[in-house]
C-alpha cells in the first residue's frame, strides 16, 4: 500500500511538473508566434505600399489602424469603430459608435496604448470598460489600416475573406485614396495546386493592380488567353513597352486562370466585394468625423 502511494505521489509530481514545463513552452511559442505574425504582416503591408528591400519605409509614413464592432444593447444594434484620436504628443483612442444610417449616437474615450489595440484580448477589454454595462461589442474582424505620409492620407490597407472553390481565400489589399486597386496579395487558399492555386502568381493577382473603382464595379471574368507580353509585364519583365502594355490592359477584365474560372471568379467577386463594401463604410465614418469636428491624425 505503501508504495502504491509513493508511485500516486510521484506520478502526480511528474504530471504537474511536465504541465508547467508545456505550460511556459506554449506562453514562449504563443508569443514568438504572434511577433512572428506581425512581422510578416507588416512585410506584406509595406510591400503593397511598394516599399522593399532597397526602398525602405520613410519615416514620415505613418499607419493608423481602424477596428470595427458589431455593438448590442437593449435598443438593438448599431456600428462602433475603435480609431485613434488626436494629433501629434495629444493622441488617444475613442470608440464611436453610429446608428445603422451612419448617425453619430455617441463617443466614448477608449483607455488603451496604441500596442494593446493591436491585440484583441486587450481591446476588447479597453471597449468594454469604455462602454460600460448594457452594452456588449463584438469585433466584426473587419481592421483597416490608413496609410499617411507627413500628414496626409495616401492609402488603405485592408484584409478579405471569401468562399472559394474549396474553402475561404484571404487577401490583403492595398487601395488608393479614391479606392482605385494599388495592390493585392493572396495571404492564404486552399485552391488546387496547378489550378485555382495559381491565384497567387503574379500573373493573375497583378491584373488587379490599376484597376479603378468605376472600372471594378462592373469587373468581369474572362475565358481567353492571358496575353503573353501582359503575363510577362504582370510578373517585372517590364521592359521598355512594360509601362505601355499594363496601361493598356488597366480597365480590361480578369483573364481566368486555365481550369479554375471558379477560383478566379471567386477572387475577383470577393475583390470587387470588399472594396465595395470598404468605400461606403469609410466614406460614412469620415462624414461622421468631419460634422463632428473629431480630431484624427489621418
Amino acid at each position: 500500500m505503501k508504495n502504491i502511494i509513493t508511485i500516486i505521489i510521484r506520478l502526480t509530481l511528474s504530471c504537474l511538473l511536465a504541465a508547467f514545463v508545456m505550460g511556459i513552452f506554449f506562453v514562449m511559442t504563443s508569443k514568438a508566434k504572434k511577433h512572428n505574425e506581425h512581422v510578416n504582416e507588416e512585410k506584406v503591408m509595406y510591400s503593397l505600399l511598394g516599399y522593399k528591400v532597397g526602398a525602405p519605409v520613410p519615416e514620415t509614413v505613418k499607419l493608423y489602424a481602424v477596428y470595427r464592432y458589431i455593438v448590442t444593447d437593449p435598443a438593438g444594434k448599431s456600428i462602433g469603430y475603435l480609431v485613434p484620436t488626436g494629433q501629434g504628443a495629444e493622441t488617444g483612442f475613442s470608440f464611436i459608435i453610429l446608428d445603422l444610417d451612419g448617425k453619430l449616437i455617441e463617443q466614448k474615450p477608449v483607455t488603451v496604448t496604441a500596442d494593446d489595440a493591436a491585440e484583441a484580448e486587450s481591446r476588447d477589454k479597453a471597449i468594454k470598460a469604455a462602454l460600460g454595462a448594457g452594452k456588449e461589442a463584438v469585433y466584426a474582424d473587419d481592421k483597416t489600416i490608413i496609410v499617411t505620409d507627413n500628414g496626409a492620407r495616401t492609402a488603405y490597407l485592408l484584409s478579405g475573406k471569401f468562399a472559394g472553390f474549396k474553402a475561404s481565400i484571404s487577401v490583403m489589399l492595398a487601395l488608393k485614396t479614391d479606392f482605385g486597386i494599388r495592390g493585392l496579395a493572396i495571404v492564404e487558399h486552399e485552391e488546387d495546386p496547378g489550378l485555382g492555386a495559381e491565384i497567387e502568381k503574379g500573373y493573375f493577382k497583378n491584373q488587379f493592380i490599376g484597376k479603378s473603382f468605376a472600372t471594378l464595379k462592373t469587373l468581369d471574368v474572362v475565358k481567353e488567353p492571358l496575353p503573353d507580353a501582359y503575363a510577362k509585364a504582370m510578373e517585372g519583365v517590364k521592359g521598355e513597352d512594360g509601362g505601355k502594355i499594363l496601361e493598356q490592359y488597366k480597365d480590361h477584365a480578369i483573364y481566368a486562370l486555365t481550369g479554375a474560372t471558379i477560383s478566379s471568379r471567386a477572387v475577383t467577386n470577393g475583390v470587387k466585394g470588399t472594396v465595395a463594401k470598404f468605400a461606403y463604410r469609410i466614406n460614412i465614418l469620415d462624414n461622421v468625423l468631419k460634422e463632428q469636428h473629431i480630431v484624427v491624425p489621418f
